[in-house]
């Protein structure tokens, strides 16, 4: 098994919070986290129809068996639980509940509703590139890293990528999609994931998207608001404390498995990214991917951001920590040249006599492995981002 690094933050705070949430993707690995870390707990799966149906005709009855709590896996399918475990929380003392679920539309809403101040909430996402590297999985080039992606089955089952992925775009389609009243034809919807795809790492127009798909801008915005619950896309905000400049206002898309993103485009093999139109964005994407699931891994929910002028001065990255400021370019290329640096020292410049936000360290992510310190900041591989 692959150990992951959220499985210390949970470790914290056990016994801190009566309830513990865990959310993420459909097959992110949240059961096999959860009993690994919870061997002694009780482990019920409320996606099996029979337990289901036992938990929502008596949920007195059917926490009475679980004195000391359980692990709820698939939770979202009976919200109506909830309430009954907070008056167990609320009065018997030591009782520990683990709740996972695929990020459903209105899990979050009756957890925050629910169990306020009750449920530590934690994400977990797929591998991370450093979670991999530890267990001896690694990459030779960077193109196989995107097209593979992180999901764990790839890793633990071997499902080649090009049967995985298909396989789970249509059970989050049936089994996710299907259940949202304004959301009628999915055919439309799938299209509109494809189309989101071609999107990646660029600034979103909502308008345009609409038009291609066929859908108006409300419908739009509704539909990114479906994936970015479900854990499918996230939309990069634009950082702009204590700046005068006209500033870009609108976000950009990327999504949360670069190898999910490959299969909407069409990508049938690692070659294929090399060629690819938007090689440099999914490498982007991948990037970025890591610095989500650092913060994610440590209970956090600081994105990065990124930062562009209307002058088309921009930032690829901002990792912020309290004022202090660290600036990311993202670069494909395999080859060191000064030039990756160019964005670097005008922000550096930008900065001066500013004081907020801080400057922390320039950094230059490339397609490379060689990892250098420079006159203008650091140069690091794709292969050692935990460094950053």
């Amino acid at each position: 098994m692959i150990e992951r690094k959220l499985t210390g933050k949970i470790q914290e705070l056990v016994g801190k919070f009566p309830v513990i949430s865990l959310t993420g993707p459909r097959q992110s690995g949240k059961t096999t986290l959860v009993r690994d870390t919870f061997p002694d707990l009780p482990y019920v799966s409320l996606e099996e129809p029979d337990i289901r149906q036992l938990a929502l005709n008596d949920p007195r009855g059917f926490l009475a068996n679980f004195a000391e709590g359980a692990i709820l896996d698939e939770v979202q399918h009976t919200p109506e639980l909830f309430s009954y475990i907070q008056t167990i929380v609320d009065t018997q003392p030591g009782v520990q509940y683990i709740l996972t679920g695929s990020a459903n539309f209105l899990l979050m809403e009756k957890i925050s509703q629910t169990l306020a101040g009750r449920s530590a909430i934690l994400n977990l996402l797929p591998f991370s590139l450093t979670e991999l590297k530890a267990a001896g999985h690694t990459f030779a080039q960077y193109e196989e890293a995107i097209f593979t992606g992180q999901y764990p089955p790839i890793y633990d089952r071997q499902i080649p990528p090009v049967d995985f992925y298909p396989a789970y775009l249509q059970t989050y389609v049936e089994r996710d999609v299907r259940l949202l009243k304004n959301i009628s034809d999915l055919n439309t919807f799938v299209q509109f994931v494809q189309l989101c795809a071609g999107r990646t790492g660029q600034l979103l127009n909502y308008n345009s998207l609409a038009n291609d798909a066929g859908i108006s801008p409300n419908t739009a915005k509704a539909w990114l608001s479906v994936l970015e619950t479900s854990f499918v896309v996230y939309r990069l905000r634009p950082y702009h404390q204590n700046f005068n400049k006209r500033l870009v206002k609108s976000p950009k898309l990327y999504f949360y498995d670069t190898g999910l993103a490959c299969n909407l485009l069409g990508i049938q093999t690692a070659d294929q990214v090399n060629t690819h139109y938007l090689k440099g964005a999914l490498f982007e994407n991948l990037v970025l991917n890591e610095f989500v699931k650092r913060t994610l891994n440590q209970g956090q929910r600081q994105y990065p951001y990124f930062w562009r002028d209307s002058n088309g001065n921009e930032i690829d990255c901002l990792l912020v920590d309290g004022e202090q400021v660290t600036a990311v370019e993202i670069k494909a290329g395999k080859t060191i040249t000064e030039s990756y640096f160019r964005n670097l020292r005008y922000w550096q410049k930008l900065l001066e006599g500013s004081p907020t936000p801080k400057p922390g360290k320039n950094v230059v992510v490339y397609g490379g492995d060689t990892s250098l310190h420079m006159g203008n900041g650091r140069l690091v591989s794709w292969q050692a981002l935990e460094t950053v």
